[in-house]
């Protein structure tokens, strides 16, 4: 058992009991004991893609941290929270609230290379703590600026929720739609909009790079609309090469497990490589990787590759001027 299961991660478990979840229905299906891991760290009131890593897809499992991200989430107008979702207690209220086209004109601003300050209730460490304990201890947390990619950002049809009851309408031809890829998971929460009517919360897709927070993006947004806001619903719906499509539920794995059939959604190591090319290896040249020795002259271009033999995967190489060396070795056979 090395590869991958992606769980469609439910509201209310993090992401460590999703890992546990993984073991037990490897222990239920008497697969013996492997290494388990998680590629990404989901908050407990976030839904969506969790890849979970088994055997040696487990020292992939750094790299699906720094993949590219998809998200979507909503966002709640009128009051900020501590967390900056549901789970806070109201720091600052609003009453302003703004319309379709206020949200349309703002997008662009959040869009590419952005700089965003993380939330408080976040794990990253201060002086050798993480953040979220000196918050709850209510300690001020300073957290600085970093600098993040937002490569798309959209409104989801249909998903706006008015101050009264809203009828008719739909987004205007001219929504802003910053990345035309078709969202992946579509929400649905009452009637669209319609015109010049204010909105309670909106619903958006991101698409982002490692290391944006998108309970801080949506903060930004809310305070860029002259108001204020927290994040109401997140889900991720891709996580590197990984989407819902292969996702399942902890219910599905559980029977799985008891069945003895893993196997059926368990995807090979280099399913979480597939944006790097595979470069075939002759017996001699797998030897000398798996000794950790470089191979002088193989012909591959520089960057990183998934070298195989026969299809069993050997090693994650890099390539440089005419030297491939071992970044992550494979004990396969």
């Amino acid at each position: 058992m090395h590869g991958w299961i992606i769980i469609d991660k439910p509201l209310g478990p993090g992401s460590t009991q999703i890992v546990s979840a993984v073991k037990r229905a490897l222990r239920d299906g008497g697969y013996g004991k492997h290494k388990v891991g998680h590629g990404g760290t989901l908050d407990p009131l976030a839904t969506g893609v969790l890849p979970v890593a088994i055997g040696e897809a487990t020292k992939l499992a750094g790299r699906m941290l720094d993949a590219s991200k998809r998200y979507d989430f909503t966002i709640r107008f009128g009051a900020q929270t501590d967390t900056l979702d549901l789970e806070g207690k109201v720091i600052a209220e609003s009453p302003v609230r703004p319309t379709l086209a206020d949200i349309e004109s703002v997008l662009a601003r959040f869009t590419g290379p952005i700089e965003q300050v993380p939330p408080a209730y976040s794990a990253l460490k201060v002086d050798g703590e993480r953040a979220y304990d000196l918050a709850r201890k209510g300690e001020e947390v300073v957290l600085a600026t970093r600098k993040v990619t937002v490569f798309a950002l959209q409104l989801l049809p249909g998903t706006g929720r008015g101050t009264s009851e809203a009828g008719g309408g739909g987004l205007p031809r001219n929504a802003t739609v910053v990345d035309a890829d078709t969202p992946l998971h579509h929400p649905t929460d009452g009637p669209p909009p319609r015109a010049g009517e204010e909105l309670q919360e909106i619903t958006l897709s991101a698409f982002v790079s490692k290391g944006t927070y998108i309970r801080s993006l949506a903060r930004d947004i809310a305070l860029a609309l002259g108001t204020v806001g927290h994040v109401r619903m997140l889900r991720r719906t891709k996580a590197g090469p990984f989407t819902l499509e292969s996702a399942i539920s902890l219910d599905k794995l559980a029977e799985l497990g008891k069945g003895h059939a893993l196997e059926e959604t368990l995807l090979p190591l280099g399913a979480g490589l597939d944006d790097i090319p595979a470069l075939s290896l002759n017996p001699d040249q797998a030897g000398r990787l798996r000794k950790g020795l470089r191979l002088i002259g193989f012909a591959a271009d520089d960057g990183l590759g998934f070298a195989t033999l026969d299809d069993v995967p050997v090693a994650l190489v890099e390539t440089l001027d005419g030297e491939t060396r071992v970044v992550r070795g494979f004990n396969l056979e």
